[in-house]
């Protein structure tokens, strides 16, 4: 399995400019910022948000849920991580496209980040645009046959 993802990762790294990354065929990332806070845990609307993601993917199958280790990004995810009964993933930042792509490559994921490492997703993928760094943007990442990934948004708003 190891091996399996490192040779994913090469080919990943060798098909791209050398800080883009390509997306592997069906897979599908759902990128969001980690809900409203005070200081560094959520606030009452953060919590609410929250809750709210669970309704707001209730149609979407995910096979895994990813985010860095602070405590405000674990606890936005938290209610939709044991809705489905899925542990949360953490993965290193430095990388971190190449990481979440060989990891969930022909999967449907989730990362739960800042601002930071959601624009080095962005950047890293070549997407058009500013990356989605609002806390009600909820932005959904397909491949294409073309290699380009395509995003649509959903409404998570309160």
């Amino acid at each position: 399995m190891l091996t399996r993802r490192l040779l994913l990762l090469g080919t990943l790294a060798a098909c791209t400019a050398p800080d883009q990354v390509k997306m592997p065929a069906s897979t599908r990332l759902i990128l969001l910022r980690h809900a409203e806070r005070a200081g560094l845990d959520l606030n009452k609307q953060g919590h609410a948000r929250s809750e709210l993601l669970i309704r707001a993917l209730a149609d979407v199958h995910i096979d895994a849920i990813y985010s860095p280790r602070l405590q405000r990004n674990l606890d936005t995810v938290a209610p939709l991580a044991a809705s489905r009964d899925l542990t949360v993933r953490h993965l290193p930042t430095d990388n971190l496209a190449a990481r979440l792509m060989a990891d969930g490559a022909g999967k449907t994921i989730v990362w739960v980040g800042n601002k930071g490492n959601i624009a080095s997703i962005w950047q890293s993928l070549d997407m058009a645009g500013p990356a989605p760094l609002a806390h009600d943007d909820l932005h959904f990442l397909h491949s294409t046959r073309f290699g380009h990934p395509k995003v649509t948004q959903r409404p998570f708003s309160l």
